[in-house]
This record gives C-alpha cells, sequence and structure tokens, in this order.
C-alpha cells in the first residue's frame, strides 16, 4: 500500500514531500498485505499534517485500519486544528483529532461487525508551520526534523511497550493517555516520518536517537528530488534496496519533506 496526498491550497507549497509505504520481505512471503499507510496535506502552501500509521500485525484488519487512522487524524487536523497560540492548545488540537481518527476506525469496526482491536494501529501525526513542529504519536516509529543549524531532532520518541516486540495502539485504551505529544519551536528545513520498519537502521539504540549518517542524503535527497513520480520510484528503490532489507523484514513506511523557502 502507497498512500499520499500533496494538495495545496492557497498558493504554492513550501514543501517539497515524497513517500512510500512498502510490503516487507516477512508480508510478502507470508502473502499478507502491506499494513502501514501514509497520508499528508499541505494547507495554505504553509501548514504540513502528515501521518504514517502501522497496523497490529496480530490484527485481521490491521491495514484497513491504517489506512483510516492516517487519512481520518490529517483530515480531522486540517478542519479545525490549532496551529498557533501557546503549547498546550497545540496540543489540544492533535488530542482531538487522534480522537477523531480512533472514532473513524471504530466506526469502522461497527461497519464491519467485528471487534475494534482487528483494526489496532499504531499512528504518528506530523504538524509543521514556518516557526514550529507539533506532533503526536501513540506506538513506536519517530518523527524526526532538521533545522537551519544542520542539526536532526527527534521529534518523538518509538514506544515501545513494557516487554521486548511490544507497542501500544490507537486502539488500546479509550482515554488515549498512552499518547504522546511534542511542540518543537524552530524552524525546520526538513521533515521525516516512519514506521518502526526502519527503526534499527535509522536510530541508535538503546537511546532511540536519531543516527545522522541515515538522515543526511535522505534529506539531500527530498531538497533535489526530481519529479514526483520519479522521486517515489527512488525512494521505493532505496527502501526495497539489500541495506534495508537484510536489516528489516517489517513493512517499512518513510516520509519525506524538504522546506523550499
Amino acid at each position: 500500500m502507497t498512500q499520499q496526498q500533496a494538495a495545496s491550497s492557497g498558493g504554492s507549497s513550501i514543501w517539497r514531500g515524497v513517500g512510500a509505504s512498502l510490503c516487507g520481505t516477512s508480508h510478502v512471503s507470508g502473502g499478507i498485505p502491506c499494513q502501514d499507510a501514509h497520508y499528508w496535506q499541505i494547507n495554505d502552501g504553509d501548514v504540513l499534517v502528515a501521518a504514517v500509521a502501522d497496523g497490529a500485525g496480530s490484527a485481521e484488519l490491521a491495514e484497513v485500519g491504517a489506512e483510516i487512522a492516517s487519512r481520518a487524524v490529517v483530515e480531522a487536523f486540517c478542519a479545525s486544528g490549532k496551529t498557533s497560540g501557546d503549547d498546550k492548545g497545540i496540543q489540544n488540537s492533535l488530542g482531538d483529532a487522534l480522537k477523531a481518527a480512533q472514532k473513524a476506525v471504530q466506526t469502522e469496526a461497527s461497519a464491519r461487525k467485528v471487534e475494534v482491536r482487528q483494526l489496532a494501529t499504531t499512528l504518528i501525526l506530523v504538524v509543521a508551520t514556518p516557526d514550529m513542529v507539533a506532533a503526536a504519536q501513540i506506538g513506536d516509529g519517530i518523527a524526526v526534523v532538521q533545522d537551519g543549524d544542520a542539526n536532526i531532532i527527534g521529534v518523538t520518541t518509538p514506544d515501545s511497550g513494557e516487554h521486548v516486540n511490544e507497542t501500544t495502539f490507537l486502539n488500546a485504551r479509550r482515554d488515549l493517555k498512552h499518547a504522546q505529544f511534542k511542540v518543537w519551536h524552530g524552524t525546520a528545513t526538513h521533515l521525516a516520518i516512519m514506521s518502526d520498519g526502519l527503526q534499527r537502521l535509522a536510530l541508535t539504540m538503546p537511546a532511540g536517537t536519531p543516527h545522522n549518517p541515515f538522515f543526511v542524503p535522505l534529506f539531500k535527497f527530498v531538497s533535489n528530488t526530481p519529479e514526483p513520480a520519479q522521486a517515489q520510484q527512488q525512494l521505493e528503490q532505496f527502501m526495497g534496496s539489500p541495506r534495508i532489507t537484510e536489516n528489516s523484514t517489517d513493512d517499512l513506511t518513510l516520509v519525506l519533506f524538504g522546506r523550499l523557502s
């Protein structure tokens, strides 16, 4: 599954983006569909709203939950979310968008007459404006920014749960107390969001901090990306290369953005 949206309203965008969700080798061999999804919108030319979701491997309809959650959370924030004001207000808007995504997944489960846990998914929502990046996350994966001084900073950290190979999911608890929220103030020149399939290469463990040699060439790529179809093809080739697949058999999602001005 590869899902993306680069819609822009209100003038030309300051963001250039490319993203892909690829089926992991273990899923290919097992005949399992890609359970990752991503989605984004760019509003008024300078407000980027993007999401990455990774459906739970144990959930029968994980790919459905990931697709619905990633789209619903972006659309909900674009409809009513705050991108200015104090951090608390922005975080509340992020939380409201998570709740909207949760409700959308629950509605789908009801329509299919299945337990909502069958659509369980992680979810990362990132909102970027010219002077801040805000993020909300449930589960693993990570969102990373690069600032004007070339510092690469993890805006979120993976939530790997209490035990190895565990994480939390959007549908795990209704109160969303397990979600993490962060507002980073500054101008991001680049942004990356990824699912946990790339964590082994992208993060320095056990701290879970960004591994700069992984991100630097990717950020250069998105800044000099060719036309969209070719850019996505090149990104998918990278994600499907032996360097990646020899270190991860899981589904992979990577979404990259570069600031044009």
